[in-house]
């Protein structure tokens, strides 16, 4: 598979991550079922995984958006960038980050940050992808759906300099070219 100017090969099938989703939206569903959480999606490469989740997710809740950025091409920049802030009152909420790949786990920590300056009730992270290999700033991932190696990975919301997220699967960088 080329995007863009490089190889890819596939990794995760878009059975397996159907799947897991599916688990993890029971998990939450029980976690969660009096608790009208709000889950907060982080754009860009999440849309996808979150649109899954939530329609297994079948408890009351509400969904809301931020952007974040700290990536520039392959590679993290070690800032973060707040594009899109909060709208809605945390205050006493229940919230739940979906993201889709925590790495550094730098912007995830930023949004946490963020998050708790309104005193929410609790804070939780859901992750499509975890690569704790790659860990600058721990975080606790309640929720993850794959552990992989720090490897870069396109597809169902991952991209590469814009292409890719509209795949099915998870392809990871074939570096045998």
């Amino acid at each position: 598979m080329i995007v863009k100017d490089r190889k890819f090969k596939s990794f995760i099938p878009k059975e397996a991550i159907a799947n897991r989703v599916q688990e993890l939206g029971t998990q939450i569903c029980a976690d969660y079922a009096d608790k009208n959480p709000l889950f907060v999606v982080v754009l860009n490469g999440a849309f996808m995984f979150a649109a899954d989740l939530m329609r297994k997710v079948v408890i009351p809740s509400q969904m809301t958006f931020v952007k974040f950025t700290s990536y520039q091409s392959m590679e993290s920049t070690g800032k973060v960038d707040e594009l899109i802030g909060f709208q809605e009152d945390l205050m006493g909420r229940h919230i739940v980050i979906i993201e889709d790949v925590v790495d550094t786990g730098i912007t995830v920590s930023e949004i946490m940050a963020e998050i708790n300056k309104f005193y929410p009730a609790s804070v939780e992270i859901i992750a499509l992808l975890y690569k704790p290999t790659a860990v600058k700033r721990p975080v606790n991932i309640r929720y993850s759906g794959f552990a992989i190696e720090n490897k870069f990975v396109v597809g169902y919301g991952l991209d590469y300099d814009g292409f890719g997220r509209n795949l099915e699967d998870i392809f990871i960088l074939d570096e045998s070219v």
